[in-house]
């Protein structure tokens, strides 16, 4: 009988002690929350980032890897902001090209060069030159795509044939210092530079074109 009356006894105790037990598990329940809301938070911050943007929008030129590469440094500028990006990607094909030109220019006055490679020379220093005054118009237009509708249609247009033009003018003065005759140091260092502008502004224009396209 003492038998019965004790497990009664304990049946008791251990029903009235469910309430308290259940105190702990709904502040874990609240922390597990917490952190899941922490993590899901940080999730979003990474996935929004402006190099993952920048790799996003990379991902759909010719020359990804180069084009990340080249514009990851000035992340803190872009962010997320797509006029921006395209306007940072044309700066710097025209930047890498007014560099070609100063050193195209500078190998003109070389001593002793062959009559092919001045002659050469002398056609990429006008190429170079005509890229860079239509790069330059280029920036100033893309400046004037505020808004939407026909304006924007029509300045994002002239964005785009211009661009395009001067890469095919970046082009022709790399196939300038095609074949064996003009082998050397010159054809090297000019072809060298030459595809890496044409790499440059080829993907600037890629991501004006998808620019061009979300409006």
């Amino acid at each position: 009988m003492s038998l019965l009356l004790n497990l009664s006894n304990r049946s008791r105790k251990s029903s009235f002690s469910l309430p308290v037990s259940s105190q702990p598990l709904t502040k874990m329940g609240k922390g597990s929350l917490f952190l899941l809301l922490s993590a899901l938070h940080i999730a979003c911050a990474v996935v929004a980032s402006p190099t993952n943007f920048i790799k996003s929008s990379c991902s759909a030129t010719q020359y990804p890897a180069l084009c990340v590469e080249s514009l990851s440094v000035y992340a803190s500028s872009i962010q997320q902001d797509p006029q921006q990006l395209v306007q940072t990607a044309l700066s710097l094909s025209l930047n890498r090209t007014e560099s070609t030109k100063a050193f195209v220019t500078k190998c003109n006055k070389f001593r002793g060069l062959k009559p092919r490679e001045y002659a050469a020379l002398k056609d990429c220093a006008e190429e170079i030159s005509d890229s860079v005054d239509r790069l330059s118009r280029s920036l100033k237009e893309l400046k004037l795509c505020k808004a939407k509708g026909e304006d924007f249609a029509w300045h994002i247009s002239n964005v785009e044939t211009w661009v395009s033009a001067a890469l095919t003018d970046e082009s022709t003065c790399g196939d300038g210092f095609a074949g064996k005759a003009l082998n050397g140091k010159i054809k090297a260092s000019i072809r060298a530079r030459m595809l890496n502008v044409a790499q440059v502004t080829s993907n600037a224009l890629s991501l004006i074109n998808q620019y061009a396209a979300k409006h």
